[in-house]
């Protein structure tokens, strides 16, 4: 069964976010899809992943460049899965896709944006009515994740 993670972001924004995330992904030797709800999103999450950090590397491309089935971490603004991902990531409201390809979704929403609040309310009906396995995190006050549901 896959589990279906809700990440509700407070205290940092989603460019601070999901490096860490893909990064203990491939830790685990997950390949990853990150879905955005846009070409003009995924091209700056894309340019933010070279260069979040100098100490790190994190292996990746977009759904605009050629050979992404080779790609660890695909950047892309449709529900395909050419890299073969076992996570998917949904970034802007993005709809869930059907959860069975994947180990994991993870679904993170800006808390101080309306639209993602309600967005991610709808998801997580979504989800329970696919008596999925749900967990909600949320951010503490020191920017950690605390699983609240």
């Amino acid at each position: 069964m896959t589990d279906i993670l809700f990440y509700h972001l407070e205290r940092r924004p989603l460019e601070a976010v999901l490096p860490a995330l893909l990064e203990k992904s491939l830790e685990r030797s997950w390949r990853c899809v990150v879905e955005c709800g846009s070409a003009e999103r995924r091209d700056a999450l894309d340019a933010h992943l070279w260069t979040y950090s100098e100490a790190s590397f994190l292996p990746h491309g977009t759904d605009a460049q050629p050979q992404p089935e080779r790609q660890p971490v695909l950047i892309a603004t449709s529900d395909a899965n050419p890299n073969g991902a076992t996570v998917r990531f949904l970034v802007d409201g993005v709809a869930l896709p059907d959860p069975a390809p994947y180990e994991r979704l993870v679904y993170l929403f800006d808390g101080r944006d309306d639209e993602q609040v309600a967005a991610a309310r709808e998801r997580w009906k979504e989800a329970k009515a696919l008596g999925a396995a749900l967990t909600y995190w949320q951010q503490d006050e020191n920017g950690r994740w605390v699983r609240k549901a």
